[in-house]
């Protein structure tokens, strides 16, 4: 049986580089509800922030909050995301191995 601080490494390549992907169990909790959720999260996705998808927002009933203005985002192949540009963000409690840490995470994915 593993320990919940087993880590999955899965190695994919771009552009012929190998990645390494590690996946950790978290704690979201939603910041308006005191309420969280156990997920796994993928950690260091050489992403500069923090995202969530649309569909998992909508799902977990978190509140989105509109950006000032849309961002528009690039994959780590340099390439604009065939996505909408990001609109909305959640605010959130991380919790991991006794440390929490409240952030925004910014939503992707169609979002109307």
């Amino acid at each position: 049986m593993k320990s919940e601080r087993s880590k999955k490494v899965e190695v994919r390549k771009i552009k012929g580089k190998p990645l390494r992907e590690v996946m950790v169990k978290i704690r979201l909790e939603k910041v308006d509800m005191q309420e969280g959720i156990m997920v796994e999260a993928l950690l260091d996705s050489r992403a500069t922030g923090l995202v969530m998808s649309s569909e998992f927002a909508k799902k977990q009933g978190f509140k989105l909050k509109r950006l000032e203005r849309p961002m528009n985002v690039r994959n780590v192949d340099g390439l604009l995301n065939k996505e909408e540009p990001i609109e909305y963000t959640v605010e959130v409690n991380i919790y991991y191995q006794g440390h929490r840490e409240r952030t925004e995470i910014d939503v992707i994915g169609e979002q109307k």
